[in-house]
């Protein structure tokens, strides 16, 4: 808010320097102007309307002092009738077309930009609302020609280094892009919004570290600037490397951003660390704001799992399976954890249940086993006990397990035990 009311105080100044020799201008609005007295300069040009409604400059300067207090509308209108009077007018057409594009119009707004700008290619102001109408649009180029006109007048320019950069990175050339940005931060070292452009491009061409290391920089530039520290945490996370990332998430979280993400990351990377009383801490926060976020339903089911809280642990790996259930690989990992919590808790027909979804999903002879073993040491289940076994022998010749002869030999002679025992 404070930039907008000191760029409205140098539009104003600039109007007035410009205007001021008008014949048609009161001075007294000029005076009320720079000294901040909106109200009265409306007031004033309402009493002078009513002897002179077709006078351009009046409504133009009272479309100034209701911009000046944020009467967009009322603004927009009186920039509208100085230019039906006087469309040959810069400062009123300028005026006009940025109250356009603030309120979004920019389909209205960019012809009073373009016209401006060709009759003045070298003015900036014009050429950057211009470029910004043609950026939104997907206009790229239109964007780069123009910018490499004021590049060849001014080649040292960092600013303009970073928006034909940026265009070059939305048009999806990459390569280009990086140079750009690159040679901007040459120009100006400290330049954090090519540090964070350059990062991404890093990352797209899998140069992660070189992506964390100028984050890192960034940081030491500005450490108050949060968005580097989301992007080194997304990078890091993203990487696998939750414990590094955990860092950079508590920084985010204690500058007030308590989002469900940062939340839900800070509680996987204290699960990851085995600090499970943090982890379940910030999860249970996690949950509380997004109760369907099967991630931190899973992490709960680990958490709650190893404190030995089964029924929590069995709860929430369940309900990770509603919402996972079109993802097969992930449903299946789901499936066994939620057999573990439920074989620890001494359920072992739900658990054989669940083992099995998880072998009809992508068999694995080791589940097998675990398999004969409930039926064979908690159900006393001799003849599933059995089958399960053969099944795990089959799957392991399928599979191409390599397993030691002796454990071999010790699960054949416990399967001729058990046939002898049933036939007794």
């Amino acid at each position: 808010m404070k930039i907008r009311f000191i760029f409205l105080a140098l539009t104003t100044l600039m109007t007035i320097s410009i205007s001021a020799q008008k014949p048609d201008s009161d001075p007294r609005l000029d005076i009320m102007l720079v000294h901040g007295e909106y109200e009265k300069v409306i007031d004033t040009c309402l009493q002078i309307l009513k002897t002179d409604s077709f006078n351009p400059e009046i409504h133009y300067k009272m479309g100034l002092a209701y911009q000046n207090l944020l009467k967009d509308e009322q603004a927009l209108l009186s920039f509208e009738n100085a230019v039906s009077m006087n469309p040959n007018n810069r400062n009123y057409t300028f005026s006009l077309a940025k109250a356009y594009y603030s309120k979004g119009k920019s389909k209205i707004a960019e012809p009073l930009f373009r016209n401006l700008y060709s009759n003045d290619t070298m003015n900036w102001v014009y050429a950057f609302y211009l470029t910004s109408i043609c950026m939104q649009s997907g206009r790229y180029d239109e964007s780069l020609d123009i910018y490499d006109r004021f590049l060849k007048k001014d080649s040292a320019n960092y600013q303009l280094i970073d928006k034909k950069g940026y265009a070059l990175l939305k048009k999806g050339i990459y390569d280009s892009a990086t140079m750009m940005f690159e040679k901007s931060l040459m120009l100006k070292p400290d330049n954090t919004s090519a540090i964070k452009n350059l990062a991404f491009l890093y990352t797209e061409d899998r140069r992660n570290d070189d992506a964390v290391f100028i984050l890192t920089e960034g940081i030491r530039i500005d450490p108050t600037d949060m968005d580097l520290y989301v992007r080194r945490a997304q990078i890091q996370y993203a990487r696998g490397y939750t414990k590094r990332a955990l860092d950079d998430y508590l920084v985010i979280l204690a500058s007030g951003d308590t989002s469900e993400l940062h939340l839900r990351r800070v509680g996987i990377g204290y699960c990851n660390n085995l600090q499970q009383a943090l982890a379940l801490k910030y999860l249970l926060l996690a949950y509380k704001r997004d109760s369907l976020q099967s991630e931190t339903c899973s992490y709960l089911g680990q958490t709650y799992y190893r404190f030995r809280d089964l029924k929590k642990s069995i709860y929430f790996y369940e309900k990770v399976l509603k919402f996972l259930s079109p993802y097969q690989q992930t449903t299946r990992l789901t499936y066994i954890l939620l057999a573990e919590s439920l074989k620890e808790d001494g359920q072992y027909k739900n658990a054989l249940n669940y083992y099995l979804k998880a072998q009809q999903i992508r068999p694995d002879p080791n589940i097998y086993m675990i398999m004969a073993n409930i039926y064979d040491e908690k159900l006393d289940e001799k003849k599933n006990a059995l089958r399960y076994y053969q099944l795990y022998l089959d799957n392991l010749k399928t599979e191409g397990g390599m397993v030691s002869p002796g454990y071999l030999d010790s699960v054949k002679k416990r399967m001729e035990y058990l046939k002898e025992e049933m036939a007794k």
